[in-house]
């Protein structure tokens, strides 16, 4: 499959909204890509894939997740926004038969995060922060930070989700706490060094 292919597959799934969405996070993570080294045909994929099933109603998406076999935590139960990236794997894995698991990882992880992120997975988390479509408040502080400095902006992505997060008053996934005290560790143990 090539970009071309993941983007007539995602078409007839998505609406107008999430579909542009998509084609601007797969634009935004071939520039990424190229500009830290990464495999810039995956991430484009990738981007392109990130949402998949992002427009599924929500009981289609449970029901998905019990025929792949996914499990929800209590806490996820509790969280639908979480779950397209869940079921976007597991779609991807079982109805489109992809098993590259770096690409099915950054889909995975691009809503939460999670410890030990890949490059790919924090092109595909960063790519879906700043894309073109993008137009809240701190957007533009976050594309410039995108192009310096890639831990920094991860951290600046991290601290953001947390915060709007608690505010909103909906539960913070474990995975978003870990990617981000693994990233606040290693400055802090770059600094003492």
């Amino acid at each position: 499959m090539d970009t071309q292919e993941a983007k007539r597959i995602i078409r007839p799934l998505l609406g107008d909204y999430r579909f542009n969405h998509s084609v601007c996070v797969s634009e935004a993570a071939k520039k990424l890509a190229k500009q830290y080294g990464a495999n810039v045909e995956k991430a484009e994929m990738a981007g392109m894939l990130h949402d998949i099933m992002k427009d599924i109603p929500c009981e289609r998406q449970l029901q998905l997740m019990a025929e792949y076999g996914i499990v929800l935590t209590p806490l996820e139960q509790h969280a639908p926004k979480l779950w397209h990236a869940m079921l976007g794997a597991g779609y991807l894995r079982n109805a489109l038969g992809i098993d590259d698991q770096e690409l099915l990882d950054s889909v995975r992880y691009h809503t939460t995060g999670r410890a030990n992120m890949t490059l790919m997975d924090k092109i595909i988390f960063t790519a879906d922060f700043i894309s073109a479509d993008r137009t809240y408040s701190n957007v533009e502080k976050f594309r410039k930070l995108a192009k310096k400095d890639l831990p920094k902006v991860m951290e600046a992505e991290l601290a953001y989700t947390i915060e709007k997060l608690a505010k909103d008053g909906v539960p913070i996934h474990p995975d978003t706490f870990a990617a981000y005290n693994e990233i606040t560790l290693q400055k802090l143990t770059e600094k003492k060094g």
